[in-house]
């Protein structure tokens, strides 16, 4: 992708991101991924560019995040521990997964549950994008 490009998308997609959360949802509704594409660095103080797809993050009374993630080349999740169960489920691409001080190569059709307490982290590996789904329940409100 062209600097340019990856400029107006990103400019873009923050536009979108903005302008979507400004409306919190009740209804029954369909997101589709291009509408809500967000380039971010690695979550957890990782490294590289990643692309978030926060799907159902507007929607009122909805405890339960559902995120596509793209690791693009280079990028990783650091390493974290979580206050919370979590499921990463990977769709496409390779990685490393570094889980509870043990380390093991990730590919298509591997879910991974970390729990609560749990310390994680998720490195892209290879030419092609790591992209991969993560649920997890909200924590309530105070």
């Amino acid at each position: 992708m062209s600097p340019f490009r990856f400029i107006a998308f990103t400019l873009i997609s923050a536009a979108l991101s903005t302008a979507h959360a400004a409306e919190p949802r009740r209804d029954s509704y369909v997101e589709n991924a291009r509408d809500i594409a967000v380039q971010q660095p690695g979550p957890h103080e990782g490294k590289g560019t990643t692309t978030a797809y926060p799907f159902f993050e507007q929607a009122e009374g909805f405890d339960i995040v559902f995120r596509q993630r793209a690791l693009h080349p280079g990028a990783t999740i650091g390493e974290h521990r979580n206050d919370k169960d979590e499921i990463y489920y990977v769709l496409s691409g390779r990685g490393e997964l570094m889980l509870d001080g043990k380390r093991r190569d990730v590919g298509p059709g591997n879910a991974i549950l970390t729990r609560d307490g749990s310390t994680h982290a998720l490195a892209q590996r290879g030419e092609e994008d790591l992209v991969i789904i993560v649920v997890y329940r909200k924590r309530a409100q105070r």
